[in-house]
Formats: structure tokens, C-alpha cells, sequence
């Protein structure tokens, strides 16, 4: 065993949304390697089937915000926290702002006060380099560009996360980490209203229905396998050069949307073609693309999944679990909040 993976034995660790596509995924790594891991999430937008199901994985089920699951979870007395959970996402905060502020603002300043009261030996916390570094930020992504314009409130309490952990180091001395995570996806993550763009478009091209892309489709993205990311998050739990350090977790290359869209078709056999919408007001970035060095220096990460290794596993996964994931699929009127004003143009 990896001597990062080693660290992890006999200890007790909370991972906040560990229902969740990574936190699932990050969970079932822990307890491998020999962790007691306390899971708390609401299951809000996840589902109990997703927990692992291994010896030494407790399921505490509650949000951010409720003090008697968060006394629960951390009467365990966890060593080291992963937060993960969180209001997701653009979308899902401009149409629900208040609730983003709460759980992504409030939810993240009681973990934080949790974890000095009980004394918690490292604070991991699941930032966002989609989110933080705003718009017109020069490519690849560096840790050290910041940027005050922001084009969404869950944008905004993903860097206010960040700057509440930078207090809670400085002021109480909390260890902490701060991983930037870009556009994850992989086993784990189920389609809906608010989801992400591959697993929706898994879901649409297995239910035999064109896949609806706001904007040209050269847009492109830094996907990043969940694996890959578990992996760096794990390293960042664990060894020293992590601590105080906030860094990237992507793939390092870019993949275009239609790309995206044209293999899902090809995989599935889906006939229905692609159909194209007006571009979002707040989807302001044309390409993203992260710079890995840092966490290449620092913790030895190394993304090592291609993207069709990747989108491979998790149409195998879909197809595995098609029977769960219909029945749980959950979309608003329309086909998604996110384009609700589709064009009949296919290409």
C-alpha cells in the first residue's frame, strides 16, 4: 500500500456529501485503506444505494445545517474532514440563491467550527477551479489568478468557502486544504435538473433523445475522471506538502462539448442527433483548462484516465445501474432548467 494510502489506516474520517459521486467514490477508497468513514448527507441529490456498502462506513443522514447530525457525525471524534457536500450548482444558485448562501456559506462556517472545537487534524475542503477564478482568466488555470467578478452566487460561496478556511488557518490554526476541483464526472453521479453535463447527456442518449447544447459546441471543458480526482483528494488528505496549499484537480486537457455530445451518440447508438440553445447568461467561460503543476509538485498527482477510458467506465456504469438511475432521474419542467428554450437545429 501507497504510503499515502497507509496514513488512512485505523483513522476516523468524516466526509461530508459522501453519497455523492466523489464522496461515494472517496468513501470506498477510505475504507479500503482501512478507515472508519462517517458519511454525512442529506441525499438531497444522491442516492442510499450509492453508499458503500463495506464494513467500517456509517451513513449519519443530515445536512451542513442541522446541529444534531453534526453533533452525531462528529461525536465520532473524526481526525481528518473532507467536505465535500454543497449546493450545486450555477444553475441550481441562481434559481435558489438563499438556499446556496446557507448550506455552501453557512453549512461550510459550522464545519469549520466543528472541526477546532473537536480538534480535527486536517480540514480538506472541496473547492472549485470552475467556479473561483471568474471570467477572463488567462489558460491554462494557476493557483495564483483570482478573480472578483464572478457570474453566479454558487461561484461566490465557493470562494467565500475558500476564505473562511484561510481565516480558520490563520486565526485558530486549522489545518487545511483547499483542492479546486474541474468538471468531475465518473460512476457515481446520477442525471438531473441540476446535474452535470455528462452524465445528463448519458441519461438523454440512452432514453433515445437529442442532446441540447447551449452555445456553438466548440465550448470546451477540463473533465476530469472521478478516479483521478479521489486520488488526488486522498493524497491531499494525507501528506504533509498538502497543508495550507490550495491546488488544482483536472485532467490538464480539453475536451469540446460537440466532441462530448458526437461520442455519448456513438456509444449509446443513440439516433436523435444534437440539438443547440442560446448560451446561458451566466456561462460566461468559453474554454476552461487547469494547469496540474502544482499538484504535481506538491502531492505527486497525476491524472492518469483518459477522457474515453473514462467516459468509457461510466457508460458501463450507467448501463450496470440502468434500472436505479431512471427511477431516480429527477428533471423540472422541460428538459432541464439549463435549456428550457431548445432549437430544433440538429447537426
Amino acid at each position: 500500500m501507497a504510503d499515502h494510502l497507509a496514513a488512512y489506516s485505523g483513522q476516523v474520517v468524516l466526509v461530508t456529501g459522501g453519497a455523492g459521486a466523489i464522496g461515494s467514490n472517496l468513501s470506498r477508497a477510505l475504507a479500503e485503506a482501512g478507515a472508519r468513514v462517517i458519511i454525512l448527507d442529506d441525499l438531497s441529490s444522491s442516492e442510499r444505494w450509492n453508499v458503500p456498502s463495506l464494513p467500517g462506513v456509517m451513513l449519519v443522514e443530515g445536512d451542513v445545517l442541522d446541529e444534531v447530525k453534526l453533533k452525531r457525525a462528529f461525536f465520532e471524534r473524526p481526525r481528518i474532514v473532507y467536505h465535500l457536500a454543497a449546493f450545486f450548482a450555477n444553475q441550481n444558485s441562481i434559481d435558489h440563491p438563499e438556499r446556496d448562501l446557507l448550506v455552501n456559506g453557512m453549512g461550510t462556517l459550522r464545519l469549520l467550527e466543528y472541526s477546532v472545537l473537536t480538534g480535527v487534524d486536517r480540514f480538506v475542503y472541496a473547492s472549485s477551479g470552475c467556479s473561483i477564478y471568474g471570467k477572463g482568466a488567462p489558460l491554462p488555470l494557476r493557483e495564483e489568478f483570482m478573480s472578483m467578478h464572478l457570474s453566479t452566487p454558487y461561484q461566490v460561496t465557493k470562494m467565500l468557502g475558500e476564505l473562511y478556511c484561510n481565516f480558520f488557518s490563520d486565526h485558530f490554526g486549522l489545518p487545511v486544504v483547499k483542492p479546486r476541483f474541474f468538471n468531475s464526472y465518473g460512476p457515481g453521479e446520477v442525471p438531473g435538473q441540476y446535474r452535470n453535463v455528462i452524465p445528463n447527456f448519458i441519461y438523454w442518449a440512452m432514453s433515445g433523445q437529442p442532446l441540447p447544447i447551449t452555445g456553438t459546441g466548440d465550448e470546451t471543458r477540463d473533465f476530469t475522471y472521478v478516479g483521478d480526482i479521489v486520488d488526488g483528494l486522498l493524497r491531499a488528505g494525507s501528506l504533509p506538502a498538502a497543508m495550507g496549499q490550495e491546488f488544482n484537480l483536472a485532467s490538464g486537457a480539453e475536451t469540446r462539448i460537440i466532441d462530448l455530445a458526437q461520442k455519448i451518440n456513438a456509444a449509446t447508438a443513440n439516433q436523435a442527433g444534437i440539438r443547440f440553445a442560446q448560451s446561458r447568461k451566466w456561462d460566461t467561460k468559453r474554454r476552461l483548462l487547469a494547469s496540474v503543476d502544482r499538484a504535481r509538485e506538491l502531492i505527486g498527482y497525476n491524472p492518469s484516465t483518459s477522457f474515453d477510458e473514462g467516459l468509457d467506465r461510466t457508460i458501463r456504469w450507467f448501463r450496470d445501474n440502468w434500472g436505479r438511475i431512471s427511477a431516480c432521474a429527477r428533471f423540472g419542467p422541460g428538459v432541464s432548467s439549463a435549456v428550457r428554450e431548445m432549437t430544433a437545429v440538429a447537426r
